[in-house]
C-alpha cells in the first residue's frame, strides 16, 4: 500500500510539473508574441515615415531639389495656379536646360504634393542645396522662390514664415 501511495505521490508530483512547465511556456509564447507585435508595429511606424518622406530621400538633383522647395513653398494652403506653375517652369528653365527643367518641375510638383508641410521639405531639402550652391547661388534661389509666390496672386497663409525658415536653413542671418 505504501508504494502505491509513493508511485500516486510521484505520478502526481509530475503532472504537477508538467502542467507548471506547460503554463509557464505559454506565458512565454505570450510574451514573445507581444513583443513580436510591438517589434512590428514600431518597425511599420518606420516604414511609414520613411515612405511618407521616400519623395525626398530620392532627390540627388539640385535642380529637382529646387523644384520641388518652391513647389512646397508655392502651394502650401493654396491651389498651384497656372501662372504659379509658368512661373516655377521659367524659374528652373533659367537654370536647367528645358529638358531638365520640365522633369524637374513635374517631380517637384508631385513630391511637393506627397507632403502636407513645407516646413517638412524644407528641412529635408535645404542641407542637400545648402551644401552644392555657394552664396550668390543661395540668394538667387530665394529670390526664384519669392518671385515664383508672387506670380499666383494670393500669397500662400504661411508664406512670410516658411520664407524666413529658408532663409534660416539656407545659412544666411535672420532677423
Amino acid at each position: 500500500m505504501h508504494i502505491l501511495v509513493i508511485v500516486l505521490g510521484l505520478l502526481g508530483g509530475a503532472a504537477f510539473w508538467w502542467y507548471r512547465v506547460r503554463y509557464l511556456s505559454e506565458v512565454a509564447s505570450e510574451v514573445a508574441d507581444a513583443v513580436g507585435r510591438v517589434r512590428g508595429s514600431f518597425r511599420r511606424k518606420q516604414l511609414r515615415k520613411q515612405a511618407e518622406l521616400s519623395p525626398l530621400a530620392a532627390i540627388d538633383d539640385p535642380v529637382v531639389a529646387a523644384a520641388t522647395l518652391i513647389s512646397a513653398v508655392a502651394a502650401e494652403g493654396v491651389p498651384m495656379t497656372p501662372l504659379r506653375e509658368n512661373a516655377i517652369r521659367a524659374a528652373i528653365s533659367g537654370i536647367a536646360d528645358a529638358k531638365k527643367a520640365d522633369e524637374a518641375v513635374i517631380y517637384g510638383k508631385w513630391a511637393a504634393s506627397q507632403i502636407d508641410d513645407a516646413n517638412v521639405v524644407i528641412d529635408k531639402l535645404t542641407p542637400f542645396l545648402r551644401d552644392r550652391l555657394d552664396e550668390n547661388e543661395r540668394h538667387h534661389f530665394l529670390e526664384m522662390t519669392s518671385d515664383v509666390v508672387r506670380a499666383g496672386g494670393d500669397l500662400p497663409p504661411l508664406y512670410d514664415q516658411r520664407l524666413q525658415r529658408l532663409r534660416q536653413k539656407l545659412g544666411f542671418q535672420v532677423n
